[in-house]
């Protein structure tokens, strides 16, 4: 069983960082106190598999000494469980800049004569617990997406960095599709419409695809629109996108488009990213 504690400074994006492991699959379970992690613990090893992730959020709200939880953790690791602290932190004066946008209160504040000398206190009173650390991440110039990716790279148990293309051909007739991340207009090409033997027919047809793709302004196009997904695709994946949406139009959603996207998703499978192919209107 992997346990991850997850733990740092107020402001430094812990609550943030939970969320996102929460969708990597862990279990969640914030503010617990060190008296009732080794139970917990128990309770999710006798799960039968129901929770083979937890990750637990603890902080300076928990308690005044962490000589409890240092002693937990100690424990943790000395029996068969994979356990590991996550530390989060971040320079001061980012703590105190968040502060000031959400506009909440520090959970010191009131013991303290400042925000700033709160934020500092806090810092002192976790350094026991940061020294314990597995993981320390400084968020302070990260944005949530890349927050996001390192806990990916870190925790994702064998899908770190990986990211979801969808692709989906649509007709511009029929509006272009909400979800839509990137959108690309083929109704520059040749229209197999016009072709009696070929109306009732769809862009996976193979004859369809032929005719679509027989001439040099589709091969061109096609030269370059994978030129520009080879680019963009890592970055996105590096900022943290998880599922990247791309749309292929033309006028009704049935020939051109459909088989775009068809050859676009054979090119991205084939470059070892996890494609799924939807052809919204090609049956309309």
């Amino acid at each position: 069983m992997e346990i991850l504690i997850i733990s740092g400074i107020s402001g430094s994006g812990k609550s943030k960082a939970a969320s996102f492991l929460e969708d990597m699959g862990f279990y969640i379970v914030d503010n617990m106190p060190a008296g009732m992690i080794l139970k917990f613990a128990e309770f999710c090893a006798a799960g039968n598999g129901r929770y083979n992730r937890v990750a637990l959020v603890y902080d300076v709200r928990t308690a005044d000494s962490f000589d409890e939880f240092l002693d937990v953790l100690s424990t943790l690791r000395r029996r068969e469980y994979n356990c590991k602290l996550l530390f989060l932190q971040a320079d001061l004066g980012a703590i105190i800049n968040r502060y000031k946008e959400t506009r909440r209160l520090h959970p010191l504040q009131e013991q303290s004569e400042s925000l700033e000398d709160a934020a500092r206190r806090e810092i002192e009173l976790m350094a026991p617990v940061r020294a314990q650390a597995d993981v320390v991440i400084d968020s302070t110039n990260y944005s949530t997406a890349r927050l996001r990716s390192e806990l990916l790279r870190l925790f994702g148990g064998g899908t770190a960095g990986e990211m979801m293309v969808s692709m989906v051909s649509f007709g511009f007739k029929h509006g272009i599709p909400l979800e839509a991340d990137l959108v690309f207009d083929v109704r520059f090409m040749p229209n197999p419409f016009y072709i009696d033997d070929m109306r009732e027919k769809t862009g996976l047809d193979g004859d369809v695809r032929d005719y679509v793709f027989s001439f040099r302004e589709t091969e061109q196009f096609m030269e370059k629109l994978r030129d520009l997904l080879c680019f963009v695709l890592p970055l996105y994946r590096e900022e943290g996108k998880t599922v990247l949406v791309v749309a292929v139009g033309c006028t009704g959603g049935h020939h051109r488009s459909v088989a775009v996207t068809h050859a676009l998703t054979e090119y991205l499978s084939s470059l070892g990213y996890q494609v799924t192919e939807n052809h919204r209107d090609m049956t309309r």
